[in-house]
């Protein structure tokens, strides 16, 4: 009988130790109808893989190089980027990353009217 309240015991304060350690990372104090107060841990903002950035930064990119591709015509930047594939590795991963893909095409095709 005693082993099982010495487990019990332990199992009570594991849960207050995580209770504790939750609110340690912030809480908020919520108003029950009774009027007392009752913390609540804050959620946690960290959140998986930031996908909407890196799809933004590959919209940017794009349009980017739409717009080098429409600003310079694209004889002068085809002969741009062969120049970066003769150079060394990272300038021929340069070149791979700015070689005139179809969705480069379209942007420049949008852009040339405008400029």
């Amino acid at each position: 009988m005693a082993e099982a309240n010495y487990v019990k015991f332990n199992k009570r304060l594991r849960n207050i130790d995580r209770k504790h350690q939750k609110l340690s990372r912030g809480y908020v104090q919520l108003v029950e109808r009774d009027g007392i107060l009752v913390p609540k841990a804050r959620r946690s903002t960290r959140r998986g893989f930031p996908f909407r950035g890196l799809l933004l930064t590959l919209a940017v990119f794009l349009v980017f190089k739409g717009f080098l591709l429409a600003q310079i015509g694209p004889i002068t930047y085809q002969d741009r980027v062969e120049k970066l594939a003769a150079g060394s590795a990272i300038e021929q991963a340069g070149a791979w990353a700015m070689h005139a893909d179809p969705v480069t095409l379209w942007v420049a095709g949008q852009l040339k009217p405008l400029m």
